[in-house]
């Protein structure tokens, strides 16, 4: 069995797999419960100790949800390539855990033009390993594919998770933090002009949200099947455990099941 092995355990998050599971579930103790039947999140990636609090507001909203597939969609930011990258990996270890690979992910290649297995993509990705761990806590077991998005129009991603929506147990995670490095004050005002943007369906750019594709893609989604979005926790890394000088922003929303979504 391939295993893609955890790239930035004891960078982003504890490495140890009780300190690890004791951070999350401290994390998520301290989360609202948002009472919803989330069809999707969109949760941050960066570090635990800046974007853990926001990221546990959404994976609180998966308390008794029966999901057991979850669409995995992050940028990619350590590799530049086109199109969407699936892993030849039968599953991914993270210090709680292998988290086995959908057995239809390679299949998704030879479906649609824009997706292409390219293992390098996701070899020190760390958009979608730090959601892993999250899912883990909140899901015990479930299959996982893993999207890692490079230059691709939205549209193209679109298609490729409508063509995965499934029934609903299928769970989309997409993973995206906001703007990067402007001062406190003037990153709030970017962030929530963004976050009004995604509310009301309208596309992001990549300096509103470097997960932008997968978001707007999400969008796309989500008004063909009349998903509401809402947000759910808002900070940025100033609030958390970095200065006021230069912020990075991160937002947790869920989509919630509307009338024509099943």
């Amino acid at each position: 069995m391939s295993v893609r092995p955890a790239a930035v355990a004891g960078l982003f998050y504890p490495a140890d797999r009780a300190e690890l599971r004791s951070a999350i579930a401290n994390e998520l103790g301290s989360a609202a419960y948002c009472g919803c039947y989330p069809k999707a999140l969109i949760v941050p990636h960066a570090g635990y100790i800046y974007s853990a609090p926001t990221a546990a507001c959404a994976y609180a909203a998966l308390k008794n949800a029966p999901v057991s597939r979850v669409i995995l969609v992050g940028p990619g930011h350590r590799v530049a390539f086109h199109g969407v990258a699936v892993a030849s990996s039968s599953a991914f270890r993270t210090p709680l855990g292998d988290v086995p690979l959908a057995v239809d992910v390679p299949e998704l290649a030879s479906r649609f033009d824009c997706v292409c297995v390219h293992d390098s993509a996701h070899a020190m990705e760390h958009s979608l390993e730090v959601q892993l761990p999250f899912l883990q806590m909140v899901l015990g077991s479930f299959e996982l594919l893993p999207l890692c998005v490079g230059a691709v129009e939205a549209s193209e991603l679109a298609a490729v998770l409508e063509s995965l929506r499934g029934d609903q147990q299928t769970l989309f995670v997409i993973s995206s933090d906001l703007s990067h490095y402007h001062p406190y004050e003037q990153a709030r005002i970017l962030d929530h002009a963004t976050i009004g943007h995604i509310l009301a369906g309208r596309a992001v750019d990549h300096e509103q949200a470097c997960g932008a594709t997968g978001i707007n893609a999400m969008g796309m989604v989500a008004q063909q099947h009349g998903m509401r979005a809402r947000l759910l926790d808002y900070r940025n890394s100033g609030d958390t455990a970095g200065d006021h000088d230069r912020v990075v922003g991160y937002a947790s929303l869920v989509y919630e099941a509307g009338d024509s979504d099943g």
